[in-house]
């Protein structure tokens, strides 16, 4: 648990009993009914627990006392210490929600967040690599085993999915069914079994990018290279990317079966080098981690584990490192892809389709990355600029 997870437990457990109920209450209607994954839940939770810690400061002792002068003395208290824009933005929503809730909930006598307002927040550009830098950063892995490569196996058959006859009827990565505490945080025993193979491992032994000096680390040298390809060849987040099973993957038709935020299934093409990539892993790879544990997960951690998003963050960092690219993370690919996809003629609306936005707006940020990336071509080019 990290340091903030332990000081909003520390608070909640502090709270007045009819504030806790309220909290607990919220945080299973967000995971249960609103289907939303277990960082977003820990993200609201935290914030409606340091909402209700300043109303008691300011003399409440149950929900109902909230109001809007309270509601705007948290908010403003959160910028004296130096909260950013875009974390005052956020906060001001997951008090819109809970007070939203609430109401409904007959916790609250009226919805006193519905006027709070929020600074709008400030959208930088997202970080993103050229074309070039990407095929690198993507091909690493061969490079680093002088980029040789195993046979390329034979693709199976059209339509075919390997692996669903065993695929279980486990609940996902972020099932909200699972029992959670009051910060959010999923109930599980760390040292039971795991019989669905969803636990990852990545906690127990340290993971990263394989070292070509060691021969027991081709396995994982073909883990890599299938998940670089499928952050910067899909552009799916790397949740989605590590939360992926065996039986997601259709070779005949090329995509991957991809459960996204709140739930919302979407299906996303790859290309002929993402699939020699997994024919390789599926074929040579995966079977030399796997574990009776490991399940129907696609990525395994070194212990045979699903493999953890933060192990993959460090993964696709220590690959950039080595190469001398800008500093990347997971979600920098994927900027990278929908910036190259919107350059290279893709439309908006087919974007925001495959990297599973609800709003084209989210959308849109990329089409200023490439404006931007236009100007700066220009000014370095026309005689005019």
């Amino acid at each position: 648990m990290t340091g903030g997870a332990r000081a909003t437990r520390t608070t909640h457990e502090a709270l007045p009993p009819a504030m806790r109920e309220a909290v607990d209450d919220f945080a299973d209607h967000l995971a249960r009914v609103r289907n939303r994954s277990a960082h977003t839940v820990r993200a609201y939770v935290a914030d409606v627990v340091s909402l209700l810690d300043h109303a008691v400061r300011m003399g409440c002792s149950a929900p109902a006392e909230l109001d809007l002068t309270v509601l705007r003395s948290w908010l403003a208290r959160q910028r004296t210490v130096g909260a950013a824009r875009t974390s005052l933005a956020r906060r001001a929503a997951a008090a819109r929600t809970f007070s939203a809730w609430a109401h409904r909930a007959d916790v609250l006598p009226t919805d006193v967040a519905a006027p709070l307002s929020s600074p709008r927040a400030h959208r930088d550009l997202p970080t993103v690599l050229r074309a070039d830098q990407a095929a690198a950063l993507v091909e690493a892995p061969d490079r680093r085993a002088g980029g040789t490569r195993p046979a390329e196996a034979t693709r199976p058959a059209a339509g075919t999915r390997p692996g669903a006859a065993a695929r279980t009827a486990a609940p996902r990565h972020d099932d909200p069914t699972r029992p959670t505490d009051p910060t959010g945080h999923k109930v599980t025993d760390p040292a039971g079994p795991d019989p669905d193979g969803r636990r990852d491992d990545s906690a127990t032994r340290r993971d990263g990018p394989a070292d070509p000096a060691r021969p027991e680390d081709e396995p994982v040298r073909l883990r890599d290279r299938v998940l670089l390809e499928l952050l910067y060849g899909t552009g799916v987040r790397v949740s989605e990317a590590c939360g992926l099973d065996v039986a997601d993957v259709d070779h005949g038709r090329r995509v991957i079966r991809v459960l996204g935020k709140g739930g919302r299934e979407r299906s996303v093409p790859y290309g002929v080098p993402a699939q020699r990539a997994i024919d390789d892993w599926l074929r040579s790879g995966r079977p030399a981690l796997a574990v009776p544990g490991s399940g129907e997960a696609l990525l395994l951690g070194a212990r045979g584990g699903r493999l953890n998003p933060t192990t993959a963050r460090r993964i696709v960092a220590g690959y950039a490192e080595s190469l001398g690219l800008p500093r990347v993370s997971p979600h920098g690919l994927r900027h990278s892809a929908a910036t190259h996809l919107l350059e290279g003629g893709a439309d908006l609306r087919a974007v925001q389709e495959l990297l599973g936005h609800s709003s084209l707006g989210s959308t849109q940020i990329y089409t200023h990355v490439s404006v931007e990336r236009l100007r700066a071509a220009y000014r370095q080019a026309h005689p005019r600029a």
